[in-house]
C-alpha cells in the first residue's frame, strides 16, 4: 500500500490531500501542487485527468517545489501507484515492430548510446517489471513509463519520437 501527501503551497505549507489509490481525478481536491510527500510506494503523476499529459515517476522521499520532480509548472491532475516486482526485463529494438538489433536489459541505462550504440529505440517489449524512458542522457528530461506489454513503435509509449536518452527500473527503495 503506498501513501502521497500533495500540498498546494511549497515546502509542504497550505491545503493538502493524502492519497493510498489511483486517482483519476483530483481537480476536487486541490487547485494547484506546489509540494509533494510520497511516504510509500513508487507514484506516477499527470499534468491533466485520466492519466494524461506530462508525467513524473516520484519515488518515496520529499518534494518541496515542483521544479524537484522536475515539473514544468504546478499542474498535477491524476496520479496511480506502479505495482513493485522482483524481477525487471526489457529489450529494445533498433527498428519498429522488433526489427534490427535487439539487446536485453535487467538494470538501469544512465546512457542508452554507451551501452546500445544507438541514439533511437523505435520499439521495446517489456517482459518483467516497469521502466521510465528518459528524453536524454542520467535520466533527464521528459518522462515515459512502459509497464508489461509489446510497444511496437515509440508512439505507443506517447512519445514523439524515437530519441531515448537513458531508462531505468522502477523500483522502491
Amino acid at each position: 500500500m503506498g501513501k502521497i501527501i500533495f500540498y498546494e503551497d511549497r515546502d509542504f505549507q497550505g491545503r493538502h490531500f493524502e492519497c493510498t489509490s489511483d486517482t483519476p481525478d483530483l481537480q476536487t481536491y486541490f487547485s494547484c501542487c506546489r509540494s509533494i510527500r510520497v511516504e510509500s510506494g513508487v507514484w506516477v503523476i499527470y499534468e491533466r485527468p485520466n492519466y494524461l499529459g506530462y508525467m513524473y515517476v516520484l519515488r518515496r522521499g520529499e518534494y518541496p517545489d515542483y521544479h524537484r520532480w522536475m515539473g514544468f509548472n504546478d499542474n498535477v491532475r491524476s496520479c496511480r501507484m506502479v505495482r513493485q516486482v522482483s524481477f525487471y526485463r526489457i529489450r529494445v529494438y533498433e527498428r519498429p515492430d522488433f526489427g534490427g538489433q535487439m539487446m536485453e536489459f535487467t538494470d538501469d541505462c544512465p546512457n542508452v548510446y554507451d551501452r546500445f550504440r544507438h541514439r533511437e529505440i523505435y520499439s521495446c517489449n517489456v517482459l518483467d517489471g516497469a521502466w521510465v524512458f528518459y528524453e536524454l542522457p542520467n535520466y533527464r528530461g521528459r518522462q515515459y513509463l512502459l509497464e508489461l506489454r509489446e510497444y511496437r513503435r515509440y508512439s505507443d509509449w506517447a512519445a514523439i519520437s524515437p530519441m531515448v536518452g537513458s531508462f531505468r527500473r522502477i523500483v522502491d527503495y
